[in-house]
């Protein structure tokens, strides 16, 4: 019996001896493939630097650009990345070069959409116009790209013009609030403060969001009151002929004007209200299947028309 637990004790022994170098045990075999470093993946390096671009860190971004283009080569994603760092870092010239590079292929929305954005930093309104037109067919779901088109028509003092893809971009993101608040300043640049109030009512937009609302449609009424020219005089050569000739005409008593009248005649010649009752809008009976159950089916029939003073307007 003595032998037999000797010869167990010893066999023991080997094997822990086996399983050990240099009195270290070593570690049994791994199952488990081995993890390659994530940042030496194409793809997740290229989602790294988004990553970092989405928190706001462009010069590190232009950095790892650099790496990533050593490592991987070039390709038109890591350009428009690149063009979307030099554009927020203020490197005007060289974003515009890159995105002018990029309007051909895949990433020609977005570099649509860099250009527009950057001619509407430098108030060329027309390029940045075309541009973000071009950007929205090439993208025509993009609520970003519908929102900076339409904005740029705001700035442009084309409001008949800005309203479709303001509507479009609050339909496609009810809850969005950049889109919420692009259609409140166009309601409040169209005279129209009861819709620019409901809208960032049923937007929730906080106290903040709301007074920039105010203060971007106050600049927005400055820049075209700059950029309009003056109404020319009118020529007064043949007053004289003129009062004559009235002095000898008889004039009919003027129709007594009403008080709405009298309001519209003094009134810009921005249209003072559109029709907003969501009783004569037929698709309103659907809006409660929709996550933006306050608005109607479709703003356009919603804002689409512009209501005719009469002496009942009030």
């Amino acid at each position: 019996m003595m032998l037999r637990t000797l010869l167990l004790m010893s066999c023991f022994a080997l094997a822990a001896c086996a399983q050990s170098v240099g009195g270290y045990r070593q570690a049994g075999p791994s199952l488990a493939e081995p993890q390659s470093d994530p940042v030496n993946t194409r793809g997740t390096y290229l989602d790294l630097i988004q990553r970092m671009q989405s928190q706001g860190a462009y010069y590190a971004s232009l950095a790892h650009i650099e790496a990533f283009r050593q490592t991987h080569g070039d390709s038109p994603a890591l350009r428009l990345l690149q063009a979307d760092a030099l554009r927020h870092t203020g490197q005007l010239d060289a974003a515009n070069a890159l995105y002018e590079s990029l309007t051909r292929g895949d990433q020609a929305a977005a570099a649509w959409h860099g250009i527009g954005l950057i001619a509407a930093g430098r108030d060329e309104d027309g390029k940045a116009e075309t541009a973000l037109a071009r950007a929205a067919e090439l993208k025509p779901l993009d609520t970003n790209v519908l929102g900076d088109l339409g904005y740029a028509r705001l700035r442009a003092g084309q409001l008949a013009q800005a309203q479709v893809p303001l509507a479009k971009a609050i339909e496609l993101a009810p809850d969005n609030a950049r889109a919420v608040a692009n259609l409140a300043v166009w309601a409040l640049l169209r005279n129209d403060p009861a819709t620019a109030e409901r809208l960032m009512q049923q937007g929730k937009l906080g106290a903040e969001s709301r007074a920039e609302v105010q203060r971007q449609a106050i600049a927005l009424r400055q820049r075209q009151a700059q950029i309009t020219p003056a109404q020319p005089a009118p020529p007064a050569a043949s007053s004289t002929a003129h009062a004559a000739l009235a002095a000898d005409t008889p004039r009919a008593a003027p129709p007594r004007a009403s008080n709405a009248a009298a309001r519209v005649a003094a009134a810009p010649a921005m249209p003072r209200r559109v029709a907003a009752d969501p009783q004569t809008v037929s698709a309103v009976v659907d809006a409660a299947q929709r996550n933006d159950s306050h608005l109607p089916a479709t703003m356009l029939e919603r804002f689409g028309q512009v209501t005719t003073a009469t002496e009942n307007t009030p």
